[in-house]
This record gives C-alpha cells, sequence and structure tokens, in this order.
C-alpha cells in the first residue's frame, strides 16, 4: 500500500513537523491498531523556508532542490504531489488536519476537487479508514469546524507577527505603561507608583510590607499575588514575555533596572524558605531561630510592663510538645550570639569550603551573549546581499534575542565572585552593630539556613547552619 503525506506549517507560530509523519489509523475491521509510514512526504511553509533533517529512509522534497522559492502563495510541493500522483498515483494521501490544505474554505474545496479528480483519497490522521463517507449535514459541520480553525490560524499569525517584531501582546498595557505606537511607553501618572513599590521592597524586603506602603502613600491597593507578579514580570524590566514562555529583552523602558531586578530575585528565592509571615516579619530573627530540645519553631513575643512604654522581645517556641516546656529567651541574647557565631564560624566555614570560580562562569556565559550579539549585527547585512530574506532574518533576529535574554538570566543567578571578601567583611562585630533590623535581616537570610538553639538545663547556646552548607539528608 503505498501512502504520501502533505503538511502544511507556519514556523513563526508553530512546529514544523517531522518529516517521518508517522500516522496512526484505527482499523475498524481487525479492531486493532496498525501503524503507516508515509512513502513520501512533501511540506509547504508559510512564508518562511522552515526545512528540517529527514530520515533518508523517508525523503521530502526540498522546495530549493526544484528552484521554487519557499512559501510562495501557490504552494509548490502542493503542485509537485498532484504532478507525482498524476504520474503514479498512490493509494492515499494523508494530512494532519483538513486546514493543511489551504488558508480558506475555498482554497480547501479547489484541493479536494483536484484529489478527486485523480481518484485518489483522502484520509486524516487519527481518521478510520474504513468509516463511511459523511452525509450532507457532517459534512457541512466539517467545514464550519473548517473556517473556525482557519480564523483561529489567521489570528495566531498576526500575533506571530508582532511577536518577532518584539511588539506587545494583545491586551492592555500593565500598570505604569501605555501602548505606544508599537511598543510600551511609561506611563508619568503611575510609573513612579511602581519604581516607589520596588524601591521599599528592595529596602525592606517584605511584600505585605510594600503593599501596606503603597495603600498608605498612593492609596493603591493590590492583592499579594498582584505584588508577587509585578516583582517578577519581565516587563517591569524593560522585556515582553509571550504565552510560549519565551522572553525578548530591551523592548521599552524599564522602571526596574537589570541590576536591581537580580537582587529583587535573590531577596525572593530567600523568603520562599520561610513561613509566609515570616517573611515579611520586621525582625531580624523571624523564621530562622529553632529550638534544638523540641524542634519547634522560635517565635518572637513583645511584652510590656504597666504603664511604661519600653517593650521587651522574647523567643518562645511555637508549639512544644514537651510537658515541661521549653522556656523563653530574651531575644536580644540571642541576636549578640547570633553575632558572634557568624564572627567565628563563617571564615572558617568560607576558607574551608571548595566554591565554584564564578567569574569564570560569568566570562563563559558573558563570551556567549557577545557572540549571539555579532550575529545579531550581521543579519543586516545578510538580508542586503541576499543571502537571507527579511522574514528569515526576522525569525532569527527573534530567536537570538530570546536566546541572550536566557544567558542573562543565567548571570543574575550566579551567587557574588567575591564572596570570600564578602565573608571577610561580616566576620567583623562592629559590621552587624551598625546594621538596622531590616539589613540585618537581608544579611542572615542571604546567609543561614536556620539558627539552632542548644539548651543545657537553664544555659543554652546558639549553632548556626549557613546555606552554603550541604543539608543533612
Amino acid at each position: 500500500m503505498k501512502i504520501i503525506a502533505y503538511s502544511y506549517a507556519d514556523p513563526k507560530f508553530e512546529t514544523v513537523p517531522n518529516a517521518s509523519l508517522k500516522v496512526s489509523f484505527n482499523d475498524s475491521a481487525g479492531g486493532s491498531a496498525w501503524w503507516a509510514i508515509a512513502d513520501r512526504v512533501y511540506q509547504d511553509y508559510s512564508g518562511l523556508d522552515a526545512a528540517t533533517d529527514h530520515p533518508a529512509s523517508n525523503p521530502v522534497i526540498n522546495c530549493r532542490e526544484n528552484g521554487i522559492t519557499p512559501g510562495a502563495a501557490h504552494r509548490p510541493q502542493w503542485q509537485q504531489l498532484v504532478q507525482d500522483c498524476q504520474e503514479n498515483p498512490p493509494d492515499a494521501v494523508l494530512v494532519r488536519q483538513l486546514s493543511d490544505l489551504g488558508e480558506s474554505v475555498a482554497e480547501v474545496g479547489d484541493r479536494l476537487a483536484e484529489l478527486e479528480a485523480l481518484h485518489i483519497p483522502l484520509r486524516i490522521a487519527g481518521a478510520d479508514p474504513q468509516a463511511p463517507a459523511p452525509s450532507p449535514a457532517e459534512l457541512l459541520q466539517q467545514f464550519q469546524t473548517l473556517q473556525s480553525a482557519q480564523h483561529r490560524q489567521r489570528i495566531q499569525q498576526g500575533h506571530a507577527r508582532n511577536r518577532i517584531q518584539a511588539q506587545p501582546p494583545p491586551g492592555k498595557a500593565p500598570y505604569g505603561y501605555r501602548r505606544g505606537k508599537d511598543r510600551y511607553v511609561l506611563d508619568r501618572t503611575t510609573a513612579p507608583v511602581v519604581k516607589d513599590f520596588f524601591d521599599h521592597f528592595l529596602l525592606y524586603g517584605s511584600l505585605r510590607g510594600s503593599i501596606r506602603y503603597l495603600q498608605q502613600k498612593y492609596n493603591k491597593k493590590i492583592s499579594s499575588s498582584t505584588g508577587k507578579r509585578w516583582l517578577t514580570s519581565p516587563v517591569y524590566r524593560g522585556d515582553l514575555e509571550y504565552h510560549t514562555g519565551e522572553v525578548v529583552p530591551d523592548t521599552h523602558p524599564a522602571i526596574l533596572p537589570k541590576a536591581e531586578a537580580a537582587q529583587v530575585d535573590r531577596i525572593l528565592r530567600r523568603n520562599r524558605k520561610l513561613p509566609p509571615r515570616a517573611a515579611s516579619a520586621p525582625r531580624s530573627l523571624s523564621g530562622l531561630v529553632t529550638c534544638g530540645e523540641c524542634q519547634s519553631a522560635l517565635r518572637v513575643c513583645s511584652v510590656t510592663r504597666p504603664r511604661q512604654s519600653q517593650r521587651y522581645l522574647y523567643l518562645r517556641p511555637a508549639a512544644c510538645p514537651r510537658a515541661k516546656k521549653c522556656g523563653a529567651i530574651a531575644y536580644e541574647s540571642v541576636l549578640q550570639a547570633t553575632f558572634q557565631r557568624i564572627c567565628t564560624d563563617l571564615p572558617r566555614l568560607v576558607s574551608g569550603t571548595p566554591l565554584p570560580d564564578v567569574e569564570q562562569m560569568q566570562r563563559a556565559i558573558a563570551a556567549q551573549i557577545h557572540t549571539r550579539q555579532t550575529w545579531l549585527g550581521q543579519l543586516p547585512d545578510l538580508v542586503q546581499q541576499g543571502i537571507l530574506d527579511q522574514q528569515t532574518a526576522d525569525l532569527r533576529a527573534y530567536t537570538l534575542r530570546t536566546e541572550i535574554a536566557r544567558l542573562q538570566t543565567q548571570i543574575d543567578q550566579l551567587p557574588p565572585a567575591n564572596l570570600r571578601a564578602i565573608a571577610q567583611v561580616i566576620s567583623l562585630p562592629q559590621f552587624w552593630l551598625d546594621l538596622s533590623e531590616s539589613e540585618r535581616r537581608a544579611y542572615f537570610r542571604e546567609f543561614l539556613r536556620q539558627i539552632v538553639l542548644e539548651r543545657e538545663g537553664e544555659a543554652w547556646q546558639v549553632r548556626l547552619v549557613f546555606l552554603l552548607e550541604r543539608p543533612n539528608v
């Protein structure tokens, strides 16, 4: 049984099908499935040459071999298929879907008429080859479905063209921006609100606190999910993210600079290791201290004396399972003990731990970015010389920009290159005494995984678990 296959794809928004086009049919007579691999595959492409490598057992007629411009309106591969069918008729022609035959109902009808004139049946992937011919009502329903599919495909093609040109996706512009001619532009009224939100988060590292700050200063109410979406959205960093998950960098003015965006990402990563309330708590030890006796987390509690404004802070177990409850410990005592242990343990840990060569990793990724930027700059010359057409160059430029964005994200996620120098600085006791509580909280969560209070009767001592250490399995 000789079977040939035909497919039509738009590389701008869909994956080009593999030339083997392995199609499954349901054999209703035997009640089992048998597999048919097309003897020959014809592929047309919309506007671009998207030819791929194909197995030698399933040769594909390439548009270049016939001297025909790929993506021409007359579909050269379909014309070649019809010509070959006249000389050597196959038993069936396979297509992935009916819409592969044309971009309108009229075009599909013309190509069905060509196959009918050659007395060659059409098979659609997944259809039953033994099924009877559809009734007029079923045929009408199929054509209505075809019209809807073609309308949806035209919308996808329009969105794909805009995406390749790095234009904003459809829909309302994000808060802080408004739509320009072909890109987002800053909204002078709302952009300062978003910028102030980012600055407050960078200063205090508290999502809920930044949300409260917006409400108090600007009377702008947003939910926690909206605030987190602002912090992680590429739009506010000057990039565009599409529904495909691809990011195109530097398409419009940024509200959050790249360096500050990397800091925001670090804060969010370290906050994910903490309970939600502890991540936004004002005290630097919140969410980090654990009792080594009862394994309970310690909560920061404050008490006052009657008719006195001074507050006393304590660390108390949140859920101690022991009959004789573990007692509370003064917050300031634990804080000072933590300073001392950091100044003693951190230099020894850093000097004895093999650290990755971050500078070499940064240079390697930066070299890859530079190479892609060089390729990007060569595309206009290739178009001018006639080596590439404009549509192919636009698609290649889009791919290179998304790769640059991905590599830049890898650089932003690398740890600091001067970690040993930073460890020496924060190992000085005076360094911790000059910091505010919010600044201490930032440094604690950057280096500490846990603070364990180990009790020995009435006495106790602090044991630190650093993020540089491998967790016990």
